[in-house]
């Protein structure tokens, strides 16, 4: 079955899908498919509590994201079972309207407020001022899977032509930890501003499933009331209040993911495929891409292919031994697709 929860969208970490479509057992795969960190943050052993006791809402875990990120206080922070929740929530809270989102972005946010009834129409990241039919306009930034960023002051430009309409601007920084100066979660305290913040990709704990919506109190009132009381585990609130409390561990790994990412696009670039990236993936756009994936599908290795656009994204191996297998792999790959770059 696919991982597009039923409803058409698909999504990286699909591994047990490519490991039936291409006869290779799952163990044998190295997957590059998802942007999340490989290097995943240590959680300390999840004290008994945790487990038997229902999640507390007085014990400071929001309080917590406000400091890491920067929001003006914890009022203006809600803890959610991940973004998705978040994502499939906001839209039906939100007065009907035209929402502008980029053709090529996180694939979730189109189909949800089409649900919730909503006009989608295309967003030209480009743009200096917003076309006057936009109400509501959601920015991924840095974008998934472009690796494009939009500053600080460009959004904020865009929030003030969209609250002079009643309108909203959400900003999905689901890869902003690893650059903090273009967070907009200090802005927050703006009416018509929303910021949706996950420790998944930056400290590798998407299994967690924990979210934060940063944003004004009666909003986040609103989304609470739909979304009820619990979302976030016991084990989880520990997990995330450790990994934003180490200091030590961020500011090393935010060195090491740089380092490796360019390790990465360098070999991407040496086989001939130009590539943006963040700290946490590699994208290309090159025409032989699709062809690019199939190939290394076919030698296990799984990365995330967007169809409609014939782009690939990739993540980083874990540990030389997946490095020295992902450049190998790549080698023969090219070859196979194009052997005039044989070397």
């Amino acid at each position: 079955m696919s991982n597009a929860a039923n409803d058409g969208v698909v999504h990286g970490g699909n591994l047990h899908e490519a490991a039936e479509r291409y006869g290779i057992p799952y163990a044998q795969w190295l997957d590059l498919s998802t942007g999340i960190n490989p290097h995943g943050y240590p959680v300390p052993p999840v004290p008994a509590d945790a487990w038997r006791r229902l999640p507390d809402e007085g014990d400071g875990f929001a309080a917590c994201a406000a400091r890491y990120y920067g929001a003006p206080d914890a009022a203006h922070v809600l803890p959610v079972a991940g973004s998705q929740a978040a994502i499939r929530t906001l839209p039906a809270l939100l007065p009907r309207a035209t929402v502008g989102i980029a053709p090529l972005t996180y694939s979730e946010y189109a189909p949800a407020f089409a649900r919730a009834g909503h006009r989608v129409a295309p967003l030209d990241v480009r743009c200096d001022g917003l076309p006057d039919t936009l109400t509501h306009v959601v920015v991924v930034n840095p974008n998934n899977p472009t690796a494009a960023h939009l500053s600080a002051g460009k959004l904020l430009h865009w929030h003030a032509q969209l609250r002079a309409r009643g309108g909203t601007l959400l900003v999905d920084e689901a890869f902003a930890d690893t650059m903090p100066t273009a967070s907009l979660a200090a802005s927050t305290h703006l009416d018509g501003l929303i910021v949706l913040r996950s420790p998944g990709k930056f400290f590798g704990l998407a299994g967690v499933r924990a979210g934060f919506v940063l944003g004004a109190p009666a909003l986040l009132d609103a989304l609470r009331r739909s979304l009820g009381a619990w979302t976030v585990s016991g084990p989880a609130r520990h997990a995330v209040n450790a990994a934003f409390a180490d200091e030590a561990w961020q500011r090393h790994m935010l060195v090491r993911l740089d380092g490796e990412s360019a390790r990465l696009a360098g070999l991407l670039h040496a086989r001939g495929f130009a590539t943006h990236r963040t700290p946490l993936f590699a994208w290309t756009d090159d025409a032989r891409a699709a062809a690019l994936h199939e190939a290394l599908a076919q030698r296990g290795v799984w990365t995330r292919l967007f169809a409609a656009s014939g782009s690939v994204r990739f993540g980083l191996p874990a540990s030389g031994r997946e490095w020295a297998r992902f450049d190998e792999s790549l080698r023969a790959a090219v070859q196979a697709i194009d052997p005039t770059r044989a070397a």
